[in-house]
């Protein structure tokens, strides 16, 4: 088994490659949660554009077939129960309208759906809280250089041994 960067599980890393891996991590972690976002994003415009196809779809049927169901419709009944032909169109008419109700109420509970949906907030939560952790965390203390290990000394040690 081995770390992302190649080199063996419990071996020591130096800081450099401490910090490549985590900053690939992260970048990974970034493009993670932004695909999520976005596929969160698609399935709300999915359930969208569902919704506006069932009012669509209810408004057509309402607006078309009314004169040839009514027609139909209220023959038929006065056919069978001998009622007034005025009684049986707004009977013929009821039904249209149970009908175009029906895919109204399909239309408004994917429309909930829809608005009730919480994919990006909860991304942008998720980003919020991996930045929070982030910026609360602190690098662990690191001991003083001793006195002939400081920078100065190392570069008068060079210069005095060329």
């Amino acid at each position: 088994m081995s770390a992302p960067d190649g080199s063996p599980v419990g071996a020591e890393r130096s800081i450099g490659q401490l910090f490549a891996s985590a900053t690939t991590e992260m970048s990974a972690l970034v493009h993670d949660e932004i695909a999520l976002a976005k596929a969160q994003l698609k399935q709300d415009v999915k359930r969208g554009a569902t919704s506006g196809g069932a009012f669509s779809a209810a408004g057509v049927l309402l607006l078309f077939s009314l004169p040839m169901l009514n027609f139909a419709l209220a023959y038929g009944i006065r056919t069978w129960s001998h009622w007034n032909l005025a009684v049986c169109f707004l009977l013929s008419f009821a039904a249209n309208v149970l009908v175009a109700g029906l895919l109204a109420l399909i239309g408004v509970v994917f429309a909930k759906k829809a608005k009730k949906s919480q994919g990006p907030q909860k991304v942008a939560a998720s980003v919020k809280e991996s930045a929070g952790v982030l910026q609360n965390a602190k690098p662990h203390p690191r001991p003083e250089l001793p006195r002939e290990r400081t920078p100065e000394a190392i570069e008068a040690g060079v210069r005095t041994s060329s």
